[in-house]
């Protein structure tokens, strides 16, 4: 990490993360934009590991700096004495001797976040007494989900209290509101039709959408398709491409209504927390083809609907490696994947069985952030009375 000379330390409360792995660098990207709407003052610094590969741009990190220099070094201290952060969240290990003691002289705050039983420090040379509790000593608290790393560490003189057992560090989400009057009058008018959404439609997109939908109609003659466009500028380009296959269509943003007889039903995706509620099945798209940046499937999988995607998934790509392995999101790869996948969840129990999978995958993630941030929150406010008492 080289930190340009004109860079330096704004006023107010600065948070320092560093992550060890792209999936905890997320799922503190999360806990920090929920900490700025809470403290909108709050600055953010980011750095992370040097083996990581490429960390993407995020929204409402203020310096993301890199990777940390070597310990021991003077550009370690003086990175600490140039930002002088109020509290660090470091989430894994490679924890760096030199610059834990640095911290404590400078009476930084920390929590250590996830480690895990393999990335503890090893210790050296046994003969000689272990040394490895002063380095966890510099943390207020640790924080695992390991029992075994709970265990090594009380061996030490660490208090219980400051080692405490958590669920796993991941990404969470707060899902989008939605008006439940409007939500309530959708179901009574759709009433025991079958529902499947496709969220962030992209125009070109669009032809193997409506293939797929056209496939599915031959065994759910009453299903209906709501199309979410990613961008507005091409409602009319979708309602022409609708006529041409032939596919009956309301457009709701133009005040029309679905009825027996719709296909197809054109809306906004300003209001995807109604459509996640209301529809069993969720598409989401922008992701069919390769080169696309996909969405995060948190929202959809915290409201119940069942998630498909396309190859394109871009900076998404962990979190639904990590979803795909308790089998709570399947990725299609054409039109007719995509149209056999919404007849077999058409079955109300299996798409039950998948919906709960990614339902229960991502509330784990929820409970452990809203923790982490309660926990957050009193340190500032704590270290704040500290720094404004006479």
């Amino acid at each position: 990490m080289t930190e340009p000379q004109s860079l330096m330390r704004p006023p107010g409360e600065v948070l320092w993360i560093h992550a060890t792995t792209l999936q905890r660098y997320l799922a503190l990207c999360d806990i920090w934009h929920r900490l700025k709407s809470m403290r909108p003052d709050l600055v953010v610094l980011a750095t992370w590991e040097a083996g990581m590969g490429e960390v993407p741009a995020t929204e409402g990190c203020d310096f993301a700096l890199g990777p940390l220099p070597a310990d021991q070094s003077a550009e370690a201290k003086a990175f600490l004495t140039r930002w002088r952060p109020d509290l660090c969240l470091w989430a894994g290990g490679e924890l760096r001797r030199g610059l834990l003691r640095q911290m404590r002289e400078q009476g930084v705050s920390a929590l250590l976040l996830d480690i895990r039983e393999m990335e503890l420090p090893a210790r050296k040379l046994r003969w000689l007494p272990d040394q490895r509790h002063r380095m966890f000593s510099g943390f207020d608290a640790v924080l695992t989900p390991s029992k075994a790393v709970r265990s090594q560490l009380l061996r030490g003189d660490l208090l219980p209290e400051r080692v405490q057992l958590t669920g796993p560090l991941r990404i969470s989400t707060l899902p989008p509101s939605c008006n439940h009057d409007e939500l309530n009058a959708l179901q009574q008018s759709l009433g025991s039709r079958p529902v499947w959404l496709a969220a962030r439609v992209r125009l070109e997109e669009l032809p193997s959408l409506l293939d797929a939908h056209r496939t599915a109609l031959r065994l759910l003659h009453r299903l209906l398709l709501v199309i979410a466009l990613d961008s507005p500028d091409c409602r009319d380009r979708t309602r022409s491409l609708l006529h041409t296959r032939g596919l009956q269509c309301a457009d709701r943003e133009a005040g029309e209504e679905p009825n027996d007889y719709t296909q197809v039903l054109i809306t906004d995706s300003d209001n995807l927390g109604l459509w996640y509620r209301l529809a069993p099945i969720t598409l989401l798209a922008s992701s069919l083809l390769p080169e696309m940046p996909g969405q995060s499937p948190l929202d959809a999988l915290a409201l119940g609907s069942v998630v498909l995607h396309g190859p394109g998934n871009g900076t998404h790509q962990q979190i639904y490696d990590q979803l795909s392995q308790v089998q709570a999101t399947e990725q299609v790869n054409s039109a007719q994947e995509l149209a056999e996948m919404v007849i077999h969840l058409s079955a109300p129990d299996l798409a039950a069985e998948m919906a709960l999978a990614g339902w229960a995958a991502v509330t784990e993630g929820a409970v452990m952030t809203d923790q982490l941030i309660d926990r957050i929150q009193d340190m500032l406010d704590l270290r704040e009375e500290k720094n404004a008492s006479p």
